[in-house]
């Protein structure tokens, strides 16, 4: 069947019912007039994409995105608290108990040095508990450390003004726990923006780091991070009805065909399909099946989009008796773990630490240890059970080392294994002026429809929100056009 809605009232398409997808609705639906009519088409059977609250032994437990950034880099609220407070969840959100997370090295636990960027120190006395810099190779060399388009991997510039062990014990572990990648692998300039800029104007990288930090201040003692109580999919839910939208589960969107005045939307199963003609799109999937769909479009834009790879990872959940917690290092949030320490595990949260409304009367601890890293994922290709054995064998091996002999890991009373096949972008070098190259090219040839999400833009709840808003924006910006 076919239904086209006149200009009166236009209809909007989003494809894709992750955050960026909610978010551009909820900003068609406070910028458009009241008679636009929006729908959101889910291929799974659920909103949210990577945010997925669930229940682990009686408590809520997050199984994918745990928390997001309080501020802004460009100061003010970060787009994703912005988001909560639209959509009434200001009064709902909490910060942690507790900020201050190890790395495993050695088999023991020490903490992060502060102060780094994503690990590059600005100060290298600050890191030699875990890694030992290599002062003499960042020397003033009386030009920028990168050219005015220059991209880089992180890993090469590091390696190259620090040297090999500030890669391997700081900075990989701390991509690591983020993209699920390697340092050797990842774009400067995608992963680490604020440093690719400083270092266009810096001649060290010691300076580019304090350069990088100084443009982004943050205010002693103020929380860095925030989540919801209840759960982030509390804002899922809540942007979805905020949004006005037409929410269609289940409902995967096969073609996306130029039409005349818009778009033709080939929906649902190949046998019986259903056609829905709309005026603007916004496309917020993942790079892979957006491709696919901008193949239809335009091959050059689909190649573009298509080149980026992801991460699988799989987040393995343990509810420990309260006995756990005398094993558990004091005060720490969590750890990061280097890839060359061997292990499968690559971080571990101590939730009911780390959130103090998450903590239980009965003493029950909370943990979550996040599994795979880029290229590893046949080391996925096990049962969940055996999944929950390595991680629990692996974090009791790093807990009683830190509680001395004698003490075990006990075993859990509940577990959960939640796998996230390809789910972490893997940005290499260049991957910027790609989505940028992208985007012109559509902009010229079709402005009514837009591209959002973590696949071009970064990952994190507050830069998906922020991708979704600009898509949005892109979209009110034609529409008011063609209304005027």
């Amino acid at each position: 069947m076919s239904e086209r809605v006149g200009r009166d009232g236009a209809r909007i398409a989003v494809v894709g019912g992750g955050i960026a997808g909610l978010a551009a609705a909820v900003r068609l639906r406070d910028r458009l007039p009241a008679d636009t009519r929006i729908t959101v088409y889910e291929q799974s059977g659920t909103l949210g994409g990577k945010l997925r609250t669930g229940s682990l032994a009686g408590s809520t437990v997050e199984f994918g995105a745990e928390a997001f950034l309080v501020r802004d880099p460009a100061g003010g609220d970060s787009a994703a608290v912005a988001l909560a407070r639209r959509v009434g969840l200001g009064d709902a959100l909490v910060h942690p108990a507790t900020g201050r997370a190890a790395l495993a090295i050695g088999g023991e636990l020490r903490p992060i040095p502060p102060g780094t960027l994503v690990g590059v120190p600005g100060d290298l006395a600050a890191v030699t508990t875990v890694a030992r810099p290599e002062a003499e190779r960042d020397h003033d060399g009386g030009r920028p450390l990168l050219g005015p388009d220059e991209d880089v991997t992180v890993g090469d510039l590091v390696r190259r003004r620090l040297g090999a062990e500030v890669v391997d014990r700081l900075v990989d572990p701390m991509l690591g726990g983020v993209y699920a990648g390697r340092a050797d692998e990842l774009s400067l300039a995608a992963t680490m923006p604020a440093l690719a800029r400083a270092a266009r104007n810096e001649s060290t990288l010691r300076g580019a780091v304090r350069a990088a930090q100084a443009a982004t201040p943050r205010s002693p003692g103020a929380p860095v991070f925030a989540t919801v109580t209840g759960g982030v999919s509390r804002l899922v839910a809540a942007a979805a009805e905020a949004s006005g939208a037409e929410i269609r589960l289940n409902a995967a969107v096969r073609e996306l065909i130029p039409v005349p005045g818009g778009w033709r939307l080939v929906v649902g199963p190949t046998r019986d399909p259903e056609l829905v003609e709309v005026d603007a799109v916004v496309l917020a999937l993942p790079a892979r099946p957006a491709a696919r769909l901008l193949a239809g479009v335009d091959v050059a834009v689909g190649a573009l989009v298509g080149r980026l790879d992801y991460a699988s990872v799989a987040l393995v959940s343990l509810a420990l008796p309260a006995t756990a917690a005398d094993l558990l290092p004091t005060g720490l949030s969590g750890f990061l773990v280097p890839p060359g320490e061997g292990t499968l595990v690559k971080a571990a949260t101590f939730f009911t630490t780390k959130w103090a409304h998450l903590r239980r009367a009965d003493g029950t601890v909370l943990v979550r240890a996040s599994v795979g890293r880029y290229g590893e994922e046949h080391l996925l290709q096990c049962s969940d059970d055996e999944l929950v054995s390595t991680v629990h064998r692996e974090l009791g091996a790093l807990v009683v080392g830190a509680a001395g002999d004698g003490a075990r890991l006990p075993v859990p009373v509940a577990s959960h294994v939640q796998r996230w096949g390809g789910a972490l972008p893997q940005y290499t070098p260049g991957h910027l002026d790609r989505v940028a190259a992208a985007r012109a090219a559509l902009r010229e040839a079709y402005p009514s429809l837009a591209l959002a999400g973590a696949g071009y833009d970064g990952v994190g709840i507050p830069i998906c929100v922020r991708s979704g808003e600009t898509a949005a924006e892109e979209i009110i910006k034609v529409w008011g056009a063609s209304r005027a």
